[in-house]
């Protein structure tokens, strides 16, 4: 009876004295075995503790949790002569301890004594040990229960975190990346309802990490306040390779819009806390302009150190993207800066995002442009901006949201950036682009668009009373060479090209029409010898030979149809160049008709433009005569 003495308040009968059932039996046996382990180590000084005594703790600690002893166990911990015992073994009951919590119903009173065992550790533990303890159950989890490990652990690791001497930046820093490691492979969630799920629990988790995290950016304000010395800096960094984590995930894939029915958006606070955080800490603002540069390690392995830096371009684009799109921090934001110095910073963002094929990405991506360019008033953008690269590459990669991406309301946002990017410059950054764009896009339909607005620029430049010299006279004729071109000569896929040829078409047909040629503002009246022999010649012939093709087809897939008597033969045709997909009969005659109208559209278009430019040759020369 001395064993039980020692573990049980003097009211309480010992079990030993009862006649037990089976079951009663082997908790109770749970409980001696824990007792006589506590008895044996009660009389050793805390030195003397061997290897084979922690692991008899835990076996035994683990067997009382297993068989409902959770509180008997508990006041085994919370009595004060076993006090050095826990403190140096309490550690190893935080595996069995988390599996049990999990077992329980939620409001199950074996829960509750468990959490308080929990609590207990955490504050009788060594707090090295008991760290070391809870970042390994952390690290071991997976897949449904992570975020639920986090949360249950949260709490304890920050009550140990809170009492470390030693290394205590370090211990935070680890403890915050070992965290967001566990959380990265989870899916975020981005539509409303799941959201409002949470089936793992990922966004509640997020929030409670940063609640985590406040003790620690308040010590480290006081740090900074106190001194600038590096030790004193440590916590400080460690903070800010979290709220980097942070940006990348989960909010870089988070959509942020108010939805409704969700009172408070759960990413909305996470990056409102993120933001705070590094106002507090005082990086906001330089991470918003430095790039990152000169920040990230020596890494002697390159492949680690590109990831580095893919890893901060990731998190920084994110970053402007909500203070510049989702305004958050934006109160703490100079008002000094103008909006084209602001859209040459987010340059670099822009293009990170874009070069995304993830929705949630790209469409921030997209966002953060358009964001950046409703700042500006149009014209205002100057030329020189396209001596910087990103603002050749970065129309250059809207062309490939346009024309690859398969989202459609991606694809016509991109094309409306666009001509908003288009808009803002001054005349020569507009005819600097559309040379640019006419020898990169490489797709017809592109092209087509750049055409019309070259057509829209020349009619401001003949209408406006200023003379715009970048579109008319040898500037526009030198821009017209790359309109008026037919990329194969009369071998041109003319079908594949139809948007372009249609668009220079047009633009001809209005030049002629506009600009006399005794006026020649244009200068497309000097040029037309060009014009015949680069583009409407080769398109005459081109066009004769595409319908023959074509009428060709035609006439065989009719015979074919008689000698099959049937119009349900399914095959497969080409059309400008690609394989179309297997189609009977009918379809594919229904498909070389399309093609047949396309090329009469073109004739039509091309006659009435020669048309023209006879009548007005001809009325010169009997001015002339």
């Amino acid at each position: 009876m001395l064993a039980a003495s020692l573990y049980w308040p003097a009211s309480r009968t010992s079990p030993r004295e009862f006649s037990m059932p089976e079951e009663q039996s082997k908790t109770t046996m749970a409980v001696d075995e824990l007792q006589a382990i506590i008895q044996r180590c009660q009389i050793l000084e805390e030195a003397d503790f061997k290897g084979e005594d922690f692991n008899l703790f835990q076996v035994a600690g683990q067997k009382c949790l297993e068989d409902g002893c959770a509180a008997q166990l508990l006041e085994v911990i919370k009595n004060e002569k076993n006090k050095v015992i826990i403190k140096n073994m309490g550690w190893n009951l935080i595996s069995p301890l988390v599996r049990c919590i999990f077992m329980y119903e939620q409001k199950d009173d074996k829960r509750e004594q468990c959490l308080k065992i929990l609590d207990q550790l955490a504050q009788l533990c060594n707090p090295k040990e008991l760290f070391l303890g809870l970042l390994e159950q952390i690290e071991q989890t997976s897949g449904e229960q992570v975020c639920q490990t986090v949360m249950l652990l949260l709490q304890p690791l920050q009550t140990v975190l809170l009492k470390l001497q030693n290394k205590k930046a370090y211990s935070v820093g680890l403890s915050l990346a070992v965290i967001m490691n566990q959380l990265t492979p989870l899916p975020v969630p981005y539509t409303r309802q799941q959201i409002e799920e949470d089936k793992l629990g990922l966004c509640q988790c997020c929030n409670a990490v940063v609640d985590f995290a406040k003790p620690f950016v308040n010590e480290a304000v006081k740090n900074m306040e106190k001194s600038s010395e590096y030790n004193d800096m440590e916590l400080k960094e460690e903070l800010l390779k979290f709220c980097m984590k942070s940006l990348r995930y989960p909010l870089l894939t988070a959509q942020f819009e108010q939805l409704e029915g969700i009172e408070e958006h759960p990413f909305r606070r996470f990056a409102t806390e993120i933001i705070d955080i590094l106002w507090d800490i005082r990086e906001l603002i330089p991470l918003v302009f430095s790039h990152r540069k000169g920040k990230s390690p020596l890494w002697e392995n390159q492949e680690f150190a590109d990831i580095e830096q893919k890893n901060d371009a990731d998190s920084l684009a994110c970053l402007s993207y909500l203070m510049f799109v989702q305004h958050f921090g934006i109160d703490c934001f100079p008002i000094v800066f103008s909006p084209s110095y602001l859209l040459q910073c987010n340059m670099i963002h822009i293009e990170v995002l874009l070069k995304r094929t993830e929705e949630s990405i790209l469409s921030k991506g997209l966002d953060l442009f358009e964001s950046c360019l409703l700042r500006m008033e149009d014209n205002s953008l100057l030329h020189q901006y396209l001596e910087f690269r990103d603002f050749i590459s970065i129309p250059q990669d809207l062309v490939k949201v346009m024309t690859l991406c398969p989202i459609e309301h991606l694809r016509k946002k991109s094309l409306s950036i666009l001509q908003l990017f288009i808009d803002k410059f001054d005349a020569e950054g507009k005819y600097t682009l559309f040379r640019c764009l006419l020898k990169t896009s490489n797709h017809a339909g592109v092209e087509g668009y750049i055409i019309k607005n070259i057509k829209d620029q020349i009619h401001l430049s003949l209408t406006k009373a200023s003379d715009n010299i970048w579109f008319t006279g040898h500037h526009l004729v030198s821009l017209l060479g790359l309109v008026f071109l037919l990329p194969e000569g009369a071998e041109t896929d003319l079908l594949q090209n139809s948007d372009r040829i249609m668009a220079s078409l047009n633009l001809l047909r209005y030049l002629v029409i506009k600009d006399c040629e005794s006026d020649n503002q244009t200068g497309v009246w000097a040029a037309l010898a060009n014009i015949e022999h680069n583009f409407l010649k080769p398109l005459r012939v081109g066009l004769n030979m595409s319908k023959a093709h074509y009428e060709a087809e035609i006439k065989n897939k009719k015979e074919n149809r008689r000698e099959a008597h049937s119009s349900t033969t399914v095959s497969s045709v080409t059309v400008s160049g690609e394989k179309m997909p297997a189609m009977t009969t009918e379809m594919q005659l229904q498909v070389l008709h399309s093609a047949l109208f396309t090329f009469d559209l073109i004739e039509s278009v091309l006659a009435r433009v020669e048309e023209l430019m006879e009548v007005k040759i001809k009325a010169v020369m009997d001015e002339n005569s």
